[in-house]
């Protein structure tokens, strides 16, 4: 089967086995940064200890650094000689590194802080007197969480989710160094999109690049216009 946008014998799976595979990643690592993000960022912002603006710093930390550097960290602790490697290959019988699993370790370490700066942001800028109100009603924590904080934080939340999804999709650097670039396993679009450069398929990486650009519109267009109304 042939693309028929291409008259350069692109077949659909070849155009379509990365894709698939970044968007499995990024769903993914979405769901680990949403879960994870916005619960962090509700004990952070309820609570106080110290330490807390150091931890608060390491958690932004990818923000700033470059992503070979978060791939290099990721190896360290993940790898096989790592006590954290070691579980992980007893658990699973097998290594992290340079499988799909490993891109998506890399995908939501990346992504997580954009969650979780959204879900701070969300949280701090609800009434705490509605909350207060709720509990005198009689609701618990976990029902004040779920039917008063995060309705009022859905926003910021949707805003921090799409964010997430569209770094988790574009992630380069840190996937590369611990998952690789293994055709049909571990390669995702930012990878495919260099070595198709760097091959000189052009038509290929031009159909990649309008993909994650149309992708990525769409989520920031959908945030643009959530973040208006």
């Amino acid at each position: 089967m042939v693309l028929p946008v291409s008259n350069y014998g692109i077949t659909a799976e070849e155009f379509l086995t990365p894709v698939l595979l970044s968007l499995r990643v990024a769903f993914i690592a979405l769901i680990l940064s949403f879960v994870f993000g916005t619960l962090i960022a509700h004990i952070m912002t309820r609570k106080k200890f110290k330490g807390k603006i150091i931890l608060e710093t390491i958690i932004m930390l990818p923000i700033v650094l470059p992503p070979t550097v978060v791939g290099f960290i990721l190896i360290v602790i993940f790898g096989n000689n790592s006590i954290a490697g070691n579980i992980v290959e007893w658990i699973f019988s097998q290594s992290i590194i340079f499988t799909w699993y490993a891109a998506v370790l890399a995908s939501t370490v990346v992504s997580f802080p954009l969650m979780y700066q959204a879900a701070k942001t969300g949280f701090l800028s609800i009434d705490k007197n509605i909350e207060d109100a709720a509990r005198v009603d009689g609701a618990g924590n976990f029902q004040v969480f779920m039917k008063i904080t995060l309705p009022l934080a859905s926003v910021p939340l949707m805003t921090g989710a799409i964010l997430s999804f569209a770094r988790a999709l574009g992630e380069f650097g840190a996937t590369l160094m611990i998952a690789g670039n293994i055709p049909g396993r571990t390669q995702t679009l930012p990878t495919a999109i260099y070595v198709a450069l760097q091959s000189g398929n052009m038509q290929l990486a031009w159909l990649w690049v309008i993909t994650i650009i149309v992708i990525s519109f769409i989520m920031l267009l959908f945030v643009r216009t959530k973040s208006t109304d």
